[in-house]
């Protein structure tokens, strides 16, 4: 693992559109993806993406697919060709479609869901010359997830509160089989005092893995008595007891 370091990307925010810009000119990119999220049974094979280009020129575009781990509460993107995608570079016409197709290497069950993300990276016109303005170029994230035989498992999560020298910490570990889509956190204190986190998408904890999170509190909040967390897990609401640390 440790010759492939260099070849580790580690994201914090994979939701998010990458924007990489280079002088003052903007450029639009208009794709269009679905699904945003691929669920791939044990026993399957292959799925894809479909990629549109609304617009009135073409768009070329570099697929790359990486196993999605996490590390240290950090998500990590490792190269891997368990996961392949066809064609690896794309050139959608307006007005077109293109369909990516992504193949497993192998179809053998797994135990425990593995997690992938698939890298789209708009790139500039092959006749393109360079300008002296900015050229905006998109990266889109998809997560892909091989669910274990059956498609039963499930996060299995205990969530733990902390503090450090940047603030307050959320680290969700999740023991089960089955990565947890978190979103609309709330924090809530013995005296039922009520902290909101986040309205959207905070993250995830991958299955077997632990997600951790800055938390938007101050440093004095009241995070006494018996703290609970309420958020959506996998879009189902739920509710736990959270274990705070109070130490810095």
């Amino acid at each position: 693992m440790n010759g492939h370091r260099d070849l580790i990307v580690r994201i914090r925010h994979l939701l998010t559109l990458a924007l990489f810009t280079t002088g003052l000119a903007a450029h639009a990119a208009t794709l269009q993806i679905s699904p945003v999220m691929i669920d791939l049974q044990s026993n399957e094979s292959a799925s894809g993406i479909a990629l549109r280009n609304p617009g009135d020129s073409p768009l070329y575009g570099q697929v790359r697919v990486f196993r999605w781990d996490q590390s240290n509460g950090d998500d990590t993107l490792i190269p891997t060709q368990e996961l392949m995608a066809s064609p690896p570079l794309v050139q959608i016409a307006a007005q077109t479609d293109q369909l990516v197709r992504l193949v497993r290497a192998t179809s053998a069950p797994v135990a425990v869901e593995q997690s992938y993300r698939v890298l789209i990276d708009e790139l500039p016109r092959p006749d393109s010359t360079p300008t002296s303005g900015v050229t905006i170029r998109l990266r889109y994230s998809v997560p892909i997830f091989v669910e274990p035989a059956g498609g039963s498992g499930q996060p299995k999560l205990s969530w733990h509160l902390a503090r450090d020298d940047h603030g307050w910490v959320l680290r969700v570990e999740n023991t089960g089989t089955k990565r947890a889509q978190i979103a609309a956190v709330q924090l809530v204190n013995g005296a039922g005092k009520a902290y909101e986190i986040n309205k959207g998408l905070l993250g995830y904890a991958l299955a077997g893995r632990t997600g951790q999170w800055q938390m938007p509190l101050a440093p004095d909040a009241d995070l006494g008595g018996a703290v609970k967390v309420r958020a959506a897990v996998n879009s189902l609401p739920a509710q736990a007891v959270v274990t705070v640390d109070q130490r810095n």
